[in-house]
C-alpha cells in the first residue's frame, strides 16, 4: 500500500441526502486537493501508525475470519465507550468554530448502534454486564480532555475512526457475520450500518472537503496529526489488551476456514492473501495470481473476495 502525497483531482458524486441539518449540502463539483489540505496532511501524517494498527494480531486475525466471540464482545465495549465519549465531546462542541463543519450526528453518530449491539450480545441488563477496561478508559479519558481543553483536537479523533469505519466496515461487517455465523438481518453488527449515509464514497468526499475548508494554519495541522497518530496508539493499545485477555479465555475460535501460507508448503505466491493484496496495488499479474488461489482454493472463495476488498479499502483510505 503507498500513500501518494501529489495533488490529485477527484469528480464528486452528488448525494442531496447527506446533511447536518440545514438541508442538502453537498452538489457535485471538482475537487482540488494540495499536500497543504488537513486531509492530505492526516493521510500522510498517520500512514506509519496506520500501517501498524493494521498489522496487530488482534486485526489480522479478524481480517482472516479468525475471531472469538467473546474478545468481538468486549471489543464492542470499547467501542460503546470510546464512541460515547468522542459523541458526548461532538455534540458539547458541536456550534464550535473548528468543529461545526464537521457535525453530523444523523449520518455518523454510532453510541446508539454500539448499546443495540451489546443488548444482542448480553441481553437487556447490558449494562450491569459491561465495564470500561484500562486501556479503553485512557482512550476515553483523553477524549474528554481535547474536547474541554482544546476542541479543535476532536477532528483527529473524528477523522481517524468515522473515516475508518465507513472505509472498512461492510467488509467487517461480513466476516464477522460469516464467522460468528450472525443474522443476517444485522442483529449484532448495527455499528457498522451506516442508516443516513447513501453513498460512503460521496459523504468520505463531503467529510474531507468540510475538512479543508477548515481555518487553520500549519502548526495546528501538525497538532491534529500527532493528534490523530495518538489515537491509532490508543487503539492498538486496546488491541494488545483484547490479545492478552484472549489468552485468557477457553474458547474455540471461531474460524471461517482460510488457507493459510503454511498449507502452501512455504510459497506466500500461492496465497491468496498475498495475491489479493498485490492486486489491490494494481498489478495485473497479481491478479492472475488471485484468481489461479481461488481456483485452487474453493473453500476460500468468499474470505479471499472479502481479503481483497479488505485491502482496496485500506489503500483507498490512503488515496483519500
Amino acid at each position: 500500500m503507498k500513500y501518494k502525497n501529489i495533488i490529485q483531482s477527484e469528480k464528486m458524486e452528488v448525494n442531496t441526502s447527506v446533511s447536518n441539518g440545514a438541508g442538502p449540502v453537498y452538489e457535485g463539483k471538482e475537487d482540488t486537493l494540495s499536500p497543504e489540505d488537513l486531509s492530505e496532511v492526516l493521510a500522510a501524517g498517520t500512514k506509519e501508525v496506520h500501517e501498524k494498527a493494521e498489522n496487530t494480531q488482534f486485526v489480522k486475525d479478524f481480517l482472516k475470519g479468525r475471531i472469538r466471540k467473546e474478545l468481538f464482545k468486549l471489543g464492542a465495549v470499547a467501542l460503546y465507550y470510546t464512541y460515547t465519549a468522542m459523541e458526548e465531546e461532538i455534540e458539547r462542541n458541536k456550534d464550535h468554530p473548528h468543529f461545526a463543519p464537521l457535525y453530523f450526528p444523523t449520518e455518523l453518530h454510532r453510541h446508539e448502534a454500539l448499546a443495540r449491539d451489546l443488548e444482542y450480545f448480553y441481553g437487556p441488563d447490558w449494562q450491569n454486564q459491561v465495564s470500561c477496561s484500562q486501556a479503553t478508559r485512557r482512550y476515553v479519558d483523553r477524549i474528554h480532555e481535547v474536547g474541554r481543553k482544546d476542541p479543535v483536537l476532536l477532528v483527529a479523533h473524528a477523522y481517524t475512526r468515522y473515516m475508518g469505519d465507513l472505509s472498512g466496515g461492510q467488509v467487517l461487517k461480513k466476516v464477522a457475520q460469516r464467522a460468528m455465523k450472525l443474522p443476517s438481518t444485522g442483529e449484532g453488527l448495527e455499528f457498522y450500518q451506516f442508516e443516513g449515509i447513501h453513498s460512503a464514497k460521496a459523504f468520505k468526499q463531503l467529510y474531507r472537503s468540510r475538512m479543508n475548508e477548515l481555518e487553520l494554519d500549519m502548526e495546528t495541522k501538525r497538532r491534529l496529526v500527532d493528534e490523530a497518530v495518538k489515537a491509532f496508539q490508543f487503539n492498538m493499545e486496546v488491541f494488545e489488551e483484547l490479545e492478552e485477555i484472549g489468552k485468557t479465555i477457553q474458547e474455540d475460535v471461531l474460524d471461517a476456514g482460510t488457507p493459510v501460507h503454511g498449507a502452501m508448503g512455504g510459497d506466500i505466491n500461492k496465497c491468496p492473501y498475498y495475491a489479493a493484496k498485490m492486486a489491490a496495488s494494481g498489478g495485473t499479474a497479481y491478479a492472475s495470481q488471485l484468481a489461479m488461489a481461488v481456483l485452487r482454493h474453493p473453500t476460500g472463495q468468499v474470505l479471499v473476495a472479502t481479503w481483497f476488498a479488505a485491502l482496496a479499502g485500506l489503500v483507498a483510505w490512503y488515496l483519500m
